[in-house]
């Protein structure tokens, strides 16, 4: 494999916490937080795709690239696919690995670990997700599940992905983390599928690509990063980094 070319997406719309991506975390925007903890990575070049030119200044002004994207996507793989576009026409990268803005504490390993399941042919897109270790969380809808089996070569490949318990019987649950590595041609034809049953009835993406016999690969990491939704995780992300 190559480098990757890592791009966040982000935009202002938010209901929860307003301006979610300007949010002040010790003295820096969430997103330049995010951006750093990209870089840190050392996989590939970081940019910012966004459409509100508030979020691009703030981010060149801690020396960040930011790239301006159309404001009528409707995911964060379509923002990434035009930012790629924008970055890289030549295609130098032949992988784009997608990492949410509002996760400022997300570890550098986490991210490799997203772009570790391309090293084996035939792998479309890479991933990530956690043990579910609190017993509160192995029935809550809003921990997606990622259904697997391991691949031979240290990864796992992913059968599905649930908001239901599953699977059944015992044994570990695990937790899908929205972080994917894309090979450049499978993110192109991605975009180009409509929303597929599944993905519309469980409301996840990812079903879109099994569902196109797309190969989705996962690695396991050690905990999940918390992402900031509310002024609660904004409060709790900045005592984390005052810890730090």
């Amino acid at each position: 494999m190559s480098s990757a070319l890592v791009i966040v997406p982000a935009r202002l719309a938010a209901t929860r916490l307003p301006r979610k991506p300007l949010a002040d975390i010790c003295g820096k925007p969430m997103i330049v937080r995010v951006l750093e903890q990209a870089l840190n990575a050392d996989i590939g070049p970081v940019a910012v795709a966004t459409d509100d030119t508030s979020i691009a200044e703030a981010v060149r002004d801690h020396g960040g690239t930011a790239v301006m994207t159309r404001d009528d996507h409707e995911s964060g793989s379509d923002r990434i696919f035009e930012a790629a576009q924008t970055l890289d026409p030549d295609q130098k990268h032949d992988t784009v690995l997608n990492v949410q803005g509002d996760v400022p504490l997300i570890e550098p390993e986490a991210i490799r670990a997203a772009f570790a399941p391309l090293s084996v042919p035939g792998v479309d897109i890479g991933t990530i997700m956690t043990e579910i270790r609190d017993d509160r969380f192995r029935d809550d809808p809003n921990f997606v599940k990622a259904v697997t089996t391991p691949n031979g070569h240290g990864h796992n490949r992913a059968l599905y992905f649930t908001r239901a318990t599953a699977p059944g019987g015992g044994g570990p649950l695990y937790q899908h983390i929205g972080i994917y590595a894309y090979r450049r041609a499978a993110l192109a034809r991605f975009v180009s599928l409509s929303p597929s049953p599944l993905e519309k009835r469980e409301k996840l993406e990812q079903l879109r690509a099994l569902e196109a016999s797309m190969r989705i690969d996962v690695s396991v990491i050690a905990s999940a990063p918390m992402d900031v939704n509310t002024p609660e995780d904004l409060e709790r992300a900045r005592l984390a980094y005052q810890s730090l």
